[in-house]
């Protein structure tokens, strides 16, 4: 069995060898979207198989699996310049004329995240580490989460984010007090990278859902809100790897708004 925890060391360990990552928040954010544009693309290979109508928002030549699945593709400069000149320009102006939530999301990822890393070659060995894992599989799905676990805690002590990360046991406790049931309404409006959320589906699941159309109930009424980019990026993930198809997560600024009663 392959070890998850072993292949993220491995990528950090990598990626300190790239002059343009600086630090752990830079190297983490880094990380994320790469991250993210794996999962998302595993999703929607698994979704493409469950229905033959499911379309990805993301255009052919930008989808994970045809840039970045090959361990012999691209690299070097050529493999830089794409992620710089096509991947994020193309990421960053999606067509969301259709109200495509799923769109929409990708988009506001890419409009705030960047690429740090300088070197193709050595993030050629970044994604090849990331091809190790499958987020379709159940065992690396859950795995991994713990492992994201450790990705957040370390945004934590990263510094300078001027940002507080509730623990898991509490985001735990708290839902378990609450105790939120299938079809009762769950908002974070300010839901950092999504811990709360994530409790509350999980809490939910275990009592409530039994079937596909009690997961699309659970899935429409969970919705967070955050203004930052990269703990948005995460929370995105964060909701993907615990099954929620589509996130129902704003890009927004929860407070620039009028409240009436």
């Amino acid at each position: 069995m392959k070890n998850i925890g072993n292949i993220i060391k491995t990528l950090q360990n990598i990626m300190r060898k790239d002059q343009g990552v600086s630090g752990d928040a830079q190297r983490i954010e880094q990380l994320g979207w790469m991250i993210t544009l794996k999962i998302i693309d595993d999703k929607d290979l698994e979704l493409e198989l469950m229905n033959d109508n499911y379309s990805s928002p993301i255009p052919e030549n930008l989808k994970w699996r045809n840039w970045a699945a090959n361990a012999e593709g691209m690299t070097g400069d050529a493999l830089k310049n794409f992620i710089d000149q096509e991947l994020f320009p193309g990421l960053n102006h999606l067509d969301v004329s259709e109200n495509n939530k799923r769109a929409l999301i990708i988009k506001e990822i890419f409009e705030g995240t960047n690429n740090y890393m300088k070197n193709g070659t050595i993030i050629r060995q970044v994604l090849n580490q990331l091809n190790e894992i499958d987020f379709n599989n159940s065992e690396d799905r859950h795995v991994f989460g713990d492992i994201y676990e450790t990705i957040l805690r370390d945004l934590q002590s990263a510094g300078n984010y001027g940002e507080f990360y509730t623990p898991r046991a509490i985001t735990e406790l708290m839902t378990d007090i609450i105790n939120p049931r299938l079809g009762e309404k769950v908002l974070d409006p300010a839901c950092g990278t999504g811990g709360f959320l994530t409790s509350a589906i999980e809490n939910i699941r275990k009592q409530d859902v039994k079937s596909v159309e009690d997961l699309k109930i659970l899935e429409e009424t969970i919705h967070g809100m955050e203004f930052k980019p990269l703990p948005f990026m995460l929370s995105v993930t964060n909701l993907i790897l615990h099954d929620i198809e589509v996130p129902n997560v704003d890009y927004t600024d929860s407070l620039n708004r009028e409240y009436t009663a």
